[in-house]
């Protein structure tokens, strides 16, 4: 089995935008801003993530972050999301991380995995801990969280907020 992590580039084509139109828009708090996108409107997007993950044209309330997609074998099988630091809005909802696995492709191991590989790339960009938040129902994502060494620190009513060491 081959498996690469590739970060976004505007360049990215008709493989990924597939992959993006099968998964949710909004599933466990995991946004794909791609759902429904036409492919012109998708290739905008990707110029203007490429921008936003160099901190250009951030709204205030915005950080910097990655987009990457998980290959298997060369098909694209997951999205994950890296923010490059926190602002109490992010430490509420949204954490460091957020990642999605293609339906087709669940229950393979491969979230597991790109949970794992994102914590690799938060740690080249200095991050020491990083943290993921997930809804208290995703009970697959909690395990995964947990299996890459997660320490959860607190659980609410709505969420868990864990913490995994780089």
């Amino acid at each position: 089995m081959n498996i690469s992590l590739c970060k976004l580039s505007p360049d990215d084509g008709n493989d990924i935008y597939t992959m993006l139109q099968a998964l949710p828009k909004d599933e466990n708090g995991f946004i794909n801003n791609c759902a429904g996108m036409t492919f012109d409107e998708y290739k905008d997007w990707l110029i203007k993530s490429n921008s936003m993950s160099q901190g250009i044209g951030l709204e205030d309330w915005r950080v910097p972050q990655d987009c990457y997609w998980l290959y298997v074998d060369g098909i694209p099988v997951g999205m994950g999301k890296l923010r490059h630091r926190l602002t109490d809005a992010l430490r509420k909802d949204g954490g460091h991380i957020g990642y999605t696995i293609h339906p087709a492709h669940r229950q393979k191991g491969y979230g597991t995995l790109l949970l794992k590989l994102l914590v690799k790339q938060a740690c080249t960009l200095g991050i020491g801990k990083v943290l993921v938040t997930i809804n208290n129902k995703n009970m697959p994502s909690i395990k995964v969280a947990i299996a890459n060494g997660g320490d959860v620190e607190k659980v609410d009513d709505i969420r868990h907020f864990i913490w995994i060491s780089t």
